[in-house]
């Protein structure tokens, strides 16, 4: 085969490491990549607002097989015109895509169809979303309804902060995504992210990892687009798996299926495990990201016919096969991010730190200037590990984090330390 990759980021330089390995790929393109995806294939530059200039990219290239890694291109269309013109893209259509690109419209979807999911209003302007907070109380959760990369969720501890939050969508801080505002209950529980691969009929789980999003130590500070990860996430045990697949997963590809959008590629359910079972926060339309880099560390299978069978409607009987050993990811990121990241530090010894075995680190906001490497983005490198344990991929990936030669860089120190606490009993 030959496979465009597209996409820049961590979970796009974690999906082309995995992809590599296939002895499937011919060729691997990656548009626009990065330094890290560089090591494994060719990185080309195009316009993926241009959907015409992409498929000529395909049919001059004799590309066969489309793996769309971010969401905004999938909000878009890309992966539908793609298919319109014949290729076998993994990945859902505009369509399928509201999932994410519409938080309203997933909450709809779970009301339709028993889903469970918090209680929510959706808004279209600040005053009536303020008396919904005013009748509610608090805490409640203010999100944008559209794509704010990570970043358009409020957890609300007072009133006074969630109508700054519904002040801060209307005034344009999220800009077109802020345009409608919803605003759901607080939920009590542990979160979890689940994945499956979806054919458009049979989804199949595809893992499980728990997510750090807020950008201190302890879960403070803002919500960011991720600062660390590990999979397999021990409260999504083999009942609770089956819970979420027989009460949310499963109706979610019906419905969507009855409208005329079957879901084709990977759904990523946000979970609340509450004192009552699973409920959903939230869809995502891809891969998440940090957790993809977890994930293909664990996969023991080749990425690649699973993802094309999800692709060609083939998944029913096929059954991944993981490591039992754990994994972690840590998110370096440049200081000032979440808000204003600064850029351009260099950064060395990435060799050396990612030497052992069970160490790979993958590029998440990285350029190369001037022969060095920099810091290009908010979250830069995502240095992952594996162990036997929890614990054991913690220690592996902070004593590659310490090797590490960038100053300016800096992460949490607390990753996994849920799963860290169950293991020491």
């Amino acid at each position: 085969m030959i496979v465009l990759l597209i996409g820049s980021g961590g979970r796009e330089h974690a999906l082309a490491w995995k992809m590599a390995q296939s002895p499937l790929v011919e060729k691997l393109f990656a548009a626009p990549g990065n330094p890290g995806i560089a090591a494994h294939g060719e990185c080309v530059q195009l316009d993926l607002a241009d959907h015409q200039a992409v498929v000529n990219f395909c049919r001059l290239q004799g590309v066969t097989f489309v793996v769309v890694g971010p969401e905004a291109p999938l909000v878009d269309g890309l992966a539908g015109s793609l298919q319109d013109a014949g290729l076998a893209v993994f990945g859902p259509t505009a369509a399928a895509a509201r999932l994410e690109g519409s938080k309203g419209f997933t909450k709809d979807l779970c009301a339709k169809y028993s889903i469970p999911t918090a209680g929510y209003g959706r808004f279209t302007d600040a005053a009536s979303a303020r008396a919904y907070v005013e009748k509610m109380g608090a805490p409640i959760v203010v999100k944008a309804d559209g794509l704010a990369a990570g970043k358009g969720v409020t957890i609300a501890m007072s009133k006074d902060e969630a109508y700054a939050a519904i002040d801060d969508c209307f005034a344009g801080a999220f800009g077109g995504a802020g345009a409608e505002v919803v605003v759901e209950e607080f939920l009590e529980g542990e979160e979890a992210s689940f994945f499956c691969l979806c054919d458009g009929k049979t989804a199949i789980p595809f893992g499980t990892a728990q997510d750090h999003k807020r950008v201190g130590e302890g879960d403070t500070g803002p919500n960011t687009g991720g600062m660390g990860a590990y999979s397999p996430a021990p409260v999504m045990d083999e009942a609770m798996v089956e819970r979420t697949m027989r009460e949310i997963i499963e109706p979610t590809m019906r419905g969507m299926a009855e409208m005329g959008a079957p879901f084709t590629g990977v759904l990523y359910a946000g979970l609340m495990i509450t004192r009552d079972g699973p409920s959903l926060i939230e869809y995502n339309v891809r891969f998440g990201d940090p957790e993809c880099q977890v994930l293909m560390l664990r996969l023991k299978d080749d990425i690649v016919p699973i993802l094309k069978a999800a692709a060609d409607g083939a998944l029913e009987g096929i059954t991944p096969s993981w490591r039992d050993d754990a994994a972690m990811t840590v998110v370096m990121a440049a200081p000032g991010y979440p808000a204003s990241a600064e850029k351009g530090s260099v950064i060395r010894g990435l060799d050396e730190a990612s030497e052992p075995a069970e160490v790979e680190i993958f590029h998440a906001g990285t350029a190369m200037k001037g022969g060095e490497l920099t810091a290009s983005g908010g979250r830069v490198l995502n240095v992952t590990a594996r162990g036997k344990t929890v614990t054991e991929a913690a220690a592996k990936a902070y004593e590659a984090v310490d090797k590490v030669n960038w100053p300016e860089g800096f992460c949490r120190r607390d990753i996994g330390w849920r799963a860290i606490e169950r293991e020491r009993g």
